[in-house]
């Protein structure tokens, strides 16, 4: 072999470990194993490749007979964005929840329950936990992803969600870095931009991330956002003040960097994915994450291609690849030797994620309790992060508790005639997500309560409308255990 040719090898190889794609289907296909035999380190899970945790295992087990140290990561933050439980809701509050109880230990246990289920099932990288602090009560994609707008609550349920997922040994993957909380824009859709001084941004946005960074967080995850004070003109995943000057030198940062998914348009829809993916490793970002919506063979070699011939041309230095591959193989060798903590005795039956769910919930006014009633939920337009795909409210879960429970589902359109009508003599359960986000939402709920004030509603986004209702129930998240939460407040249970 020549040197020339060991050479083109090896940067081949570092070129696959650094990528981390998606695929589509339940089992892995024939391409995805034969690459993963070439250097492919890391896999990406979405919803559309689970069907159970048995199969999910079976999966992950059939990835690792190519490869025993390989990195299967996925996007399970538990509350409204699942990927384990996408077509049942998951058995987790989300993170504005555990914020709104702000118990530490709390925090750290369930992450470390929800840590245990995934490492049971084989996965060992979570896209999670968010360490965005949600300033922007506008926000439009992060919400109740965030623990909350208080940036010290924030970072100290961020290092405990680290520790606790961790605890598990499943490495956790910090994001949005530098942070996602202050923008009105969904990077899925565009380019979101962050208007602030540095001062602003180190005592807000970056003090959670550094917690993390305390807590020893294995992963970083960079967010695709514009922060002209730190670089007037690249994202921040393309940015080398950012990944390399700010995240590795000022705060000490030495574990992975993992960009968020290269197709979201913020990125796609300007540079392209190979170019990005080129500038994002130039930039200091160690690991490539595509397959939202890009899940085949064709986008895995585009992008090893684009690495590779951005090495040979001089655009990309081989050191700088060989240290991301390193970067990623050091970190599937964390997971490998990863033991996890001993777990309470009794803990897997425990229904951790419903008393968290439980003790989350903010009630105000009070009802009797209601019999047959009708649940209208007023459905805004899911974002991609979430998808659509998982269901939410109370519905399902109050008609568990109370039989004869009716229920309909209205998009923006709907009016509060229409579910008068519907109801009948029924009481009216209104469920809403973010109300304050949604003018025609608020219309539909003061005209429900108007005609009906014994109306009771259920707010299960952001509760930063006024409370409206005979009840009002806040649940801070739409997890199935946040909706069961809900439904036992209005039976009386």
């Amino acid at each position: 072999m020549t040197v020339l040719a060991h050479r083109t090898d090896t940067v081949t190889r570092d070129a696959l470990a650094v990528l981390q794609p998606g695929f589509e289907g339940t089992t892995a296909p024939a391409w995805l194993l034969r690459r993963v035999g070439e250097g492919l380190t890391a896999v990406g899970l979405f919803g559309r490749n689970i069907a159970s945790p048995e199969q999910l295992a079976a999966l992950t087990a059939q990835l690792r007979t190519e490869r025993d140290d390989v990195l299967v990561a996925i996007d399970e933050e538990g509350g409204d964005v699942t990927r384990l439980e996408v077509r049942g809701g998951s058995s987790f509050p989300g993170n504005l929840a555990l914020g709104a109880v702000d118990d530490t230990t709390l925090t750290r246990e369930v992450a470390r329950e929800l840590g245990r289920r995934l490492a049971e099932c084989g996965v060992n990288l979570n896209w999670a936990p968010s360490a965005d602090v949600n300033s922007n009560p506008d926000n439009p994609v992060i919400g109740v992803r965030s623990f909350g707008a208080d940036t010290h609550l924030a970072a100290r349920h961020t290092a405990a969600y680290v520790e606790g997922l961790q605890a598990a040994g499943v490495a956790a993957c910090t994001k949005h870095f530098p942070g996602h909380g202050d923008t009105n824009v969904d990077s899925h859709h565009a380019l979101p931009r962050i208007d602030v001084d540095v001062d602003t941004l180190q005592a807000r946005e970056l003090v959670p991330f550094k917690a993390a960074i305390e807590a020893g967080t294995k992963a970083v995850m960079s967010a695709h956002i514009l922060v002209p004070a730190l670089d007037p003109t690249r994202p921040a995943t393309l940015s080398p003040q950012i990944l390399t000057g700010l995240l590795r030198k000022e705060l000490g940062y030495e574990g992975l960097i993992v960009t968020d998914g290269m197709e979201m348009h913020a990125i796609a829809g300007t540079y392209g994915i190979e170019r990005g993916s080129v500038l994002a490793i130039a930039a200091g970002a160690d690991a490539i994450c595509v397959g939202g919506g890009l899940a085949d063979e064709a986008t895995v070699l585009r992008l090893r291609d684009a690495l590779v011939a951005a090495v040979r041309e001089g655009a990309l230095p081989e050191e700088r690849l060989a240290d991301a591959a390193a970067r990623v193989r050091a970190l599937a060798a964390w997971t490998r030797g990863a033991r996890p903590d001993a777990q309470p005795e009794g803990s897997r039956a425990s229904g951790i994620g419903l008393t968290a769910a439980r003790r989350a919930v903010l009630v105000t006014g009070s009802a009797k309790p209601l019999t047959g009633p009708y649940v209208a939920t007023l459905a805004p337009v899911a974002n991609i992060a979430v998808g659509d795909e998982t269901p939410w409210g109370v519905a399902a879960e109050l008609a568990e508790l109370l039989p004869g429970t009716g229920s309909g589902v209205y998009p923006q359109g709907a009016s509060a005639g229409d579910i008068l009508a519907a109801a009948g003599d029924r009481p009216v359960v209104a469920v809403v997500r973010d109300a304050h986000r949604h003018p025609w939402m608020t219309e539909v709920v003061d005209a429900l309560v108007a005609a009906r004030p014994d109306t009771v509603v259920v707010e299960m986004g952001l509760p930063r409308a006024e409370p409206r209702g005979a009840l009002h129930i806040a649940t801070h998240g739409a997890s199935r255990v946040c909706g069961r939460a809900a439904a036992e407040v209005i039976a009386g249970a």
